[in-house]
């Protein structure tokens, strides 16, 4: 008898219905798609004000310990030993053989504490990979994300509404910090809030934004004071055409473990100077001994057309260029936009690419990521 697999739901589920939420299930969580007007919650990030997301089915793990930055560095690509207190840097966990098994934010909370962020997709290879060494030494892993909601404010004014929320200045937080910050008093005076809540500056988008994680039992009380502060809820659909034009790749659409880490990750998830890690001479070698035989690229086209992950990408004189992974149109560029793989040959911004359509064949330039340009990312599109 086949076991069926229980659908998770995030802690704000029922809120979000009794807003109209339409649900479907992703990566063995319900949730929300829409909350009736697409185009109100594209708007509401890129602008004016802030979308809110629930990002609760993102895993949440704590790690702490003596030797826990010395155990993390031999997993990820990136440097544990230059990331600060109260700061978060982007790493991936690699196989042996240099390959992305999961894409990851690690916080540092404090001086052996430490928070890692990660797609659901991912959430189980993760926690696997890391518990394997709670044994050998002082390291500890705890799974929180069931105890846990994490929410994401994205959008021109998210510093102004997090603010008013939370009655406090939040403009000094800096890019990539994190900051632990209490309640305001007067919210939902019933539960109990002395445990406060962290605060990531960060970026689901390339928009302005900032993530809370709270505790499951506070979600409700969060999101309707973001709400309350002027927030418009956002949901999934909306959220992966903010998340292509922010040229942010998804586990299991735009990458996997047939990918080396830096065919789909930007360098700054790679530390080539730390030393030995796992995967580490294989993903060292394709850089100073040559380079990656494809890579995650964006392709903007120059209207909209119907196009579909999986698609073949033609160089302008038919040869194999790639394959698309991710398509949307976006509405501030009014064209459709892609994330595909490409080969080395056609990966310079502007080279003109096509892929075969039902009444012939769309043209495309390949462009730098993110396609939305902000103030805060110097890696700015190019039409």
């Amino acid at each position: 008898m086949t076991e069926t697999l229980k659908i998770l739901n995030s802690p704000l589920e029922e809120t979000q219905r009794q807003l109209g939420a339409t649900f479907a299930e992703r990566d063995g969580w319900h949730v929300p798609i829409s909350f009736g007007d697409v185009r109100l919650e594209y708007a509401s990030v890129r602008k004016s004000g802030a979308g809110l997301i629930d990002l609760s089915s993102r895993a949440r793990i704590a790690v702490s310990g003596t030797e826990a930055v010395q155990f993390l560095n031999g997993l990820i690509t990136n440097d544990m030993k230059t990331l600060a207190e109260n700061t978060w840097m982007a790493a991936a966990f690699p196989n042996v053989q240099g390959r992305l098994l999961a894409s990851v934010r690690v916080a540092r909370l404090q001086e052996n504490n430490f928070l890692i962020d990660t797609e659901p997709a991912t959430h189980e290879q993760v926690l696997k990979t890391i518990e394997r060494f709670t044994m050998a030494g002082d390291f500890r892993v705890t799974d929180i994300t069931s105890r846990t909601a994490m929410l994401s404010l994205q959008g021109t004014d998210a510093a102004v509404i997090a603010g008013k929320a939370l009655q406090q200045d939040l403009s000094g937080v800096e890019p990539k910090a994190v900051a632990r910050v209490s309640w305001p008093e007067g919210v939902d005076q019933a539960a109990d809030f002395s445990t406060g809540l962290t605060l990531l500056r960060a970026t689901y988008t390339a928009a302005d934004g900032f993530e809370f994680i709270v505790e499951a039992d506070h979600a409700v009380a969060l999101w309707n004071t973001l709400l309350d502060a002027g927030a418009t809820p956002v949901g999934y659909e909306t959220l992966e055409t903010l998340r292509i034009e922010a040229g942010l790749p998804r586990y299991g659409v735009d990458m996997d473990d047939s990918n080396v880490v830096t065919e789909a990750l930007f360098d700054d998830a790679v530390s080539y100077t730390k030393g030995c890690y796992l995967g580490q001479e294989i993903i060292a070698r394709i850089k100073y001994r040559g380079h990656v035989a494809k890579q995650l690229s964006g392709i903007a086209f120059g209207e909209a057309v119907d196009l579909r992950s999986g698609a073949l990408v033609k160089s302008e004189d038919d040869k194999d260029a790639g394959r698309l992974t991710s398509v949307t149109f976006s509405p501030q560029l009014e064209r459709t936009i892609a994330l595909g793989y490409l080969k080395y040959d056609y990966l310079a911004p502007g080279t003109k690419v096509k892929v075969a359509v039902e009444n012939g064949e769309a043209i495309g330039g390949v462009t730098k990521l993110p396609f939305i340009q902000t103030a805060s990312d110097e890696r700015s599109a190019a039409d």
